[in-house]
């Protein structure tokens, strides 16, 4: 890496944007080196080279985790964009909510225990059977059961953040929560 590039890690976002003829892609990363949102951050990014443009594009899904590494362009004038200029782009882990093969590696075990083999694939939701779906919201996992209309959140770690039955109470709950007196 040479000495301006920067490296950061994040979550992908959920827009991708190719550009011509699939050969660049724009896209977002939400960065969170801490618990606390506040800390939190949208970086977008563009890649120019055509592997990783399609890697983007068509291998990765939202909320999947990368290494994003380039260099950091900050606009000239009050009307332009920033963003990262992507050189490299690596891999790191798969969205938390994409995957049931992740159930049983100790991520999901205390949200998906008896969950089985009833998943179905959506965006960055997994339906479970006709009783509800699970979501990722930042580093939170989201549960909404549609027989008690009640959504239940839960942060990355598997701590108890708190549920409701008013879905525009969530980001509430998760402000409530990271306001809470650190433990120790």
């Amino acid at each position: 890496m040479e000495a301006d590039a920067i490296a950061l890690d994040g979550f992908l976002d959920e827009e991708k944007v190719p550009g011509l003829h699939g050969s660049t892609a724009r896209f977002r990363i939400v960065v969170s080196p801490t618990d606390e949102r506040a800390d939190e951050m949208v970086m977008p990014c563009t890649v120019t080279d055509p592997a990783m443009a399609a890697a983007v594009l068509y291998d990765l899904v939202p909320g999947d985790l990368l290494r994003v590494t380039g260099y950091f362009r900050a606009p000239r004038t009050p009307d332009e964009p920033m963003w990262l200029d992507v050189t490299t782009l690596e891999f790191l882990r798969e969205a938390p909510a994409q995957s049931p093969e992740g159930v049983g590696d100790g991520e999901l075990d205390f949200l998906t225990a008896d969950a089985g083999d009833i998943y179905q694939r959506t965006g960055i939701s997994v339906h479970v059977a006709d009783c509800g779906l699970f979501e990722r919201h930042g580093t939170y996992l989201l549960w909404h059961d549609g027989d008690v209309a009640v959504t239940s959140v839960w942060a990355h770690t598997g701590a108890w953040v708190g549920e409701t039955d008013d879905a525009d109470r969530i980001g509430d709950l998760i402000a409530d929560y990271e306001r809470r007196p650190a433990d120790g």
